[in-house]
């Protein structure tokens, strides 16, 4: 079980000869730009600036690569739906993240991050469906539950699990500034981590 204290910066890969080895399960952290995916994963691991929050969309490029306890990766990906591109995942996404996703022997699974308040993007909509597509697991994270009151919450989450076609035990809500579900979180993280193992 990962200490997610212990945990370090390890890389940046521009392409995919830069990738770290791959030996150890990873995770990987998707979502549309200023999601709120930077807040998210430092809240995961109790450090306020492991991830660099920029009010700038779009400014990651790279693909990092967070080292967890020697055991396990943590891999912010960039953010994606701001610029303007073609309306393919591919196209919206470098060839590098595709090629990542699909190539990748150690990739447990892709936590897509969406925001609650805002009724379901069709580029998240996209990913998780070629997700699907491809056999690579994805785990929704609603996030920034603290921006709506608790019922509001229900009524959002449901219609996105509707658009998502998935029940509520496929997904999990999330608040980076409270906390509130990250034990759930790290929780759905030990079981992927685990998966062929």
């Amino acid at each position: 079980m990962p200490n997610y204290a212990r945990i370090r910066f390890l890389a940046s890969a521009f392409n995919m000869k830069q990738l770290p080895e791959d030996t150890l399960p990873e995770i990987a952290f998707a979502g549309r730009s200023n999601v709120g995916k930077s807040s998210l994963i430092n809240k995961l691991v109790n450090q306020r600036k492991l991830v660099k929050v920029s009010s700038r969309p779009g400014k990651t490029q790279s693909l990092n690569f967070f080292l967890v306890d020697e055991k396990a990766y943590l891999v912010d990906l960039p953010g994606y739906g701001y610029a303007k591109v073609p309306h393919s995942m591919k196209g919206l996404w470098q060839q590098l993240i595709a090629d990542y996703i699909e190539t990748r022997q150690s990739l447990r699974c892709v936590v897509v991050i969406l925001d609650i308040r805002h009724p379901l993007k069709s580029l998240d909509f996209e990913l998780i469906s070629w997700l699907r597509e491809i056999n690579v697991p994805a785990l929704p994270v609603y996030t920034k539950i603290d921006k709506i009151a608790r019922g509001q919450r229900l009524r959002h989450a449901a219609a996105l699990d509707a658009g998502l076609g998935i029940s509520p035990d496929q997904r999990l809500l999330f608040s980076a500034k409270t906390g509130e579900g990250k034990d759930e979180l790290i929780i759905r993280l030990e079981d992927l981590y685990r998966l062929d193992t």
